[in-house]
């Protein structure tokens, strides 16, 4: 009589079993996937929600393990409500692959084999020109523009063609760049943080001289321009280095008077730095001034001023 019970008990609860799994799959399969297809029409966004397929799938799992599969998936989806009952917005999140780097092991043959671009160009080697010119490319062009506008007139059509569609970006960028910054310095009347910004980013590609005579005039100015807001509001941005920078554009575009005075300025706001000697001798010897020349020279000789090797040879080749 325990058994036959048992037994029934059994029935009645793989009957019920059956019919839950049977509505579940039944409203799932026929409703919900066609409302969330009804809302979803014209969106070409992906959709990560259960198909047939899917649910087809689960009401097996529940013939198959009565009670426990059911519970199973009633318990799933109450966490999921408990803790997952929002999409998470991403649309704030950015993804910058600038951020990654990584770290690949260098290729030693490949590079024994890989030459400079100027040599190639000396050689008029296709082969090895276009190898440099792609290798130049995927690194940080901005101070090899100089090697690639050597490139623009070799007889290698491919590789002229990769200088000129390079190099016209990278100078159009600098001319965007350069109006941002300016634009910002004018609106800034307290603050110098433009004006020095602008004079290192000037400096870095304007010294490679890859702009027309004109357009290189236009943007010595500009920086010189920069320099004199530093130098009126008397921040103390203006290091050696740019002083050093502005003095040699300026002497670059034969603008001696300018020169003279940012090298005037120099000696007066770092009178024991380098370039405060080598500005003036440079300035000197263009100008042919030899008076002014060896003057600065001696005085050069007399200092305790660090010298560097360019400087060295100098006085070995003028003493």
């Amino acid at each position: 009589m325990i058994l036959a019970r048992e037994e029934f008990i059994f029935l009645i609860v793989l009957i019920v079993n059956l019919l839950a799994a049977l509505a579940y799959y039944l409203w799932n399969a026929i409703f919900a996937v066609s409302v969330r297809s009804l809302k979803n029409s014209g969106k070409t966004a992906e959709r990560l929600h259960e198909n047939r397929r899917t649910y087809l799938i689960r009401f097996i799992i529940m013939l198959i393990c009565p009670v426990i599969g059911p519970l199973f998936f009633l318990f799933s989806h109450l966490l999921c409500l408990a803790f997952f009952w929002s999409q998470v917005d991403l649309e704030d999140v950015i993804f910058s692959k600038e951020r990654v780097k990584i770290q690949i092991k260098a290729d030693e043959e490949r590079e024994r084999n890989v030459i400079p671009i100027e040599e190639a160009i000396s050689l008029d080697d296709k082969r090895n020109l276009r190898i440099a010119m792609l290798n130049t490319l995927k690194g940080d062009i901005t101070e090899s523009l100089f090697s690639i506008a050597m490139a623009l007139n070799v007889e290698d059509s491919e590789s002229s063609h990769y200088a000129s569609s390079v190099l016209s970006d990278q100078l159009n960028d600098f001319r965007l760049n350069v109006q941002k910054l300016y634009h910002k310095s004018q609106a800034d009347d307290q603050g110098t943080e433009y004006e020095r910004m602008m004079i290192d980013y000037m400096d870095g590609v304007l010294k490679q001289k890859v702009f027309s005579e004109i357009e290189q005039k236009r943007f010595v100015h500009m920086m010189e321009e920069a320099a004199g807001r530093i130098y009126e509001k008397g921040d103390a941005g203006l290091t050696a280095g740019r002083y050093e920078g502005v003095i040699l554009r300026l002497l670059e575009i034969r603008d001696y008077k300018k020169c003279e005075k940012w090298c005037l300025r120099l000696t007066e706001q770092h009178p024991g730095e380098l370039p405060s000697y080598t500005c003036k001798l440079k300035l000197y010897f263009a100008t042919r001034n030899k008076s002014a020349f060896f003057e600065t020279f001696n005085a050069l000789k007399k200092s305790n001023v660090v010298i560097d090797n360019e400087t060295l040879e100098l006085i070995r080749l003028f003493s």
